[in-house]
């Protein structure tokens, strides 16, 4: 019988009694509740109605009119009774090491529940348009991770048009992304600005030059990354070298890029962070114009409630600013 009692009492559905000890007191069936175990467990620990009365704060006729139902219900003496107080029978003894294994399972519940509300525990899906290689980005995750290491991080690399679609269908909880990719809908920080470099092989006759112009490329084929109609890596280079350069746009991620400009297909631009990283065949030149930087952004929906998301964007922002970023 008391097997099938305790069974009952930790179902979800009962939890919400516990909001309230002083509004439990039983006037009406008098099933069983959590609050029933919870005196029960101080009056073992104190070993007084009394003392378990006075640290709950309700009347001692309240613990013993509760414990003395409990024991009508279950069908065994819980207490013996006497001038010493009270102290647990057999049967209570019994009883109690069930009842403590359930009440620390609920308190693990409430905690673990408390942990992941205040961002302490979770999961995070960021997406990202490019590796996050290198200053300043690398030490801003590596920070956040030392601060959040409850939370688990998984990087999703896609492209643009993948990237916000996965944020509205809620496959994503943020993104990484530079400021001339942004879509509507999406809620974005800015983070931090990056200076542009440019990849040209190793044997191209401007491979000599200590730091390169504009005007220095406006001949040459450039290479970019589109998928789908995606034309955002084209505008952006267009928006430097004018309409009339010569692009090659494939749906491929960087690395697949700049193998191309090793094996002398063109040149493309990279930022500062990428060129950290050797490729074959690839020299990167600085490029000496006052607008050879772009800007990357944190975007994220600003319908999502995980406090996961919330703590992330706010650290990130945060960081970024402390540091001068932008």
């Amino acid at each position: 019988m008391t097997g099938s009692y305790l069974a009952s009492l930790f179902e979800l559905r009962r939890w919400p009694r516990l909001a309230k000890p002083h509004d439990c007191d039983s006037k009406g069936t008098g099933a069983m509740d959590l609050i029933d175990l919870r005196y029960l467990s101080m009056a073992v620990e104190t070993g007084s109605f009394s003392h378990a009365a006075q640290s709950l704060g309700v009347n001692v006729a309240t613990i013993s009119r509760r414990i003395a139902r409990l024991e009508d219900e279950l069908g065994v003496t819980i207490f013996e009774r006497g001038a010493f107080g009270v102290r647990l029978t057999a049967a209570g003894r019994d009883l109690m090491v069930q009842v403590r294994r359930g009440l620390d399972a609920i308190d693990n519940v409430v905690r673990s529940g408390k942990s992941t509300g205040a961002a302490k525990k979770g999961r995070l899906r960021l997406g990202v348009r490019m590796p996050p290689i290198g200053q300043p980005l690398q030490p801003l995750l590596a920070s956040w991770r030392t601060r959040h290491p409850g939370v688990v991080l998984t990087l999703h690399e896609l492209n643009d048009n993948a990237i916000f679609a996965a944020l509205v269908e809620r496959a994503l909880d943020a993104a990484l992304v530079t400021s001339h990719t942004l879509r509507a809908g999406a809620t974005a920080v800015p983070l931090y600005r990056e200076r542009l470099v440019l990849a040209l092989p190793v044997m191209h006759g401007l491979a000599s030059r200590d730091s390169l112009t504009w005007d220095h490329l406006r001949a040459e084929t450039f290479l970019t990354q589109g998928w789908d109609g995606s034309h955002a890596a084209r505008d952006f280079y267009a928006s430097f070298l004018g309409d009339r350069v010569r692009f090659s746009a494939h749906p491929a991620g960087k690395q697949s890029i700049m193998a191309l400009v090793g094996a002398g297909f063109g040149i493309t631009l990279a930022t500062q962070s990428q060129s950290e990283v050797i490729f074959p065949g690839v020299v990167y030149k600085p490029i000496a114009e006052d607008d050879a930087w772009l800007q990357v952004e944190l975007a994220w929906l600003p319908t999502s409630e995980d406090a996961a998301v919330g703590r992330f964007v706010a650290f990130m922002r945060d960081e970024a600013h402390s540091r001068g970023l932008l």
